[in-house]
């Protein structure tokens, strides 16, 4: 058995080596973007992080890449989402302040156009830098890669909060923090499709169907029963009646 001085020996051996050691962890500043050194030269199931180049924007939350490798995938951006560009798909519970309306759904719709438009601009046929957060999930629930865009230095996806294109998408991802104060900013100020007026009428005016009209055609147009049926219930809430009740 080894006396104790032996013991005490190795013991300040081995604090002297680890002195000149120290221990990190690399972590990735998800605001400013992962750095060259971290992206990877291959495709979206490689890495963590790449360039890009966008090659088409669906939508303003939603874009087509290629990869280093020649691979394309679809990105869907972490953490937030614009209106959607569909009328039967607008859903205005999501945003608070935007009444379940006519006025309310066409808001919506005209700030997902806006959403696309900028993206587009801004996006499309660019290099950018993409990363993937190590705090959220990979991949959505449709297969889409979740990733944070890097365009001119700047998080493209915080962008478009602060400037009032999208909400928050309540999910876990690191800089969840920093979205809900740049939603909060964007709200407050009324800016993009916060700025709902509020003043305006819910009831809506229906447009005249002749009978005889090419109009009578779009009744069997599902978005059109769809928009027609959102008018008869504003008409009823506004006059106190529930028609199907």
């Amino acid at each position: 058995m080894p006396d104790r001085s032996s013991v005490v020996v190795v013991l300040l051996a081995i604090l002297v080596l680890l002195s000149g050691c120290t221990i990190s962890f690399q972590t990735t500043d998800y605001s400013a973007g992962p750095d060259e050194s971290g992206l990877s030269t291959g495709g979206p199931g490689d890495g963590s992080a790449w360039n890009v180049t966008i090659t088409h924007v669906v939508d303003g939350d939603t874009v087509e890449a290629r990869f280093p490798n020649g691979e394309t995938a679809t990105l869907r951006l972490l953490g937030v989402d614009t209106p959607e560009t569909a009328h039967d798909r607008i859903t205005p519970d999501e945003y608070e302040g935007v009444p379940d309306t006519v006025a309310g759904r066409d808001h919506l719709f005209e700030w997902g156009e806006r959403a696309t438009a900028f993206a587009t601009e801004e996006l499309e046929g660019e290099t950018v830098r993409i990363a993937v957060d190590e705090s959220a999930d990979r991949r959505g629930g449709y297969g889409r890669l979740l990733v944070y865009v890097y365009a001119d230095g700047k998080n493209f996806n915080e962008r478009l909060l602060r400037e009032g294109y999208a909400r928050l998408y309540d999910t876990p991802f690191s800089l969840r923090s920093e979205f809900e104060a740049a939603e909060t900013e964007a709200r407050n100020d009324e800016r993009g499709l916060w700025a709902f007026d509020k003043t305006e009428s819910t009831l809506q005016t229906a447009p005249a169907v002749r009978p005889g009209s090419s109009q009578v055609e779009r009744v069997g147009d599902p978005q059109y029963r769809a928009t027609f049926a959102a008018f008869v219930d504003d008409t009823a809430r506004h006059l106190g009646v529930g028609y199907r009740d």
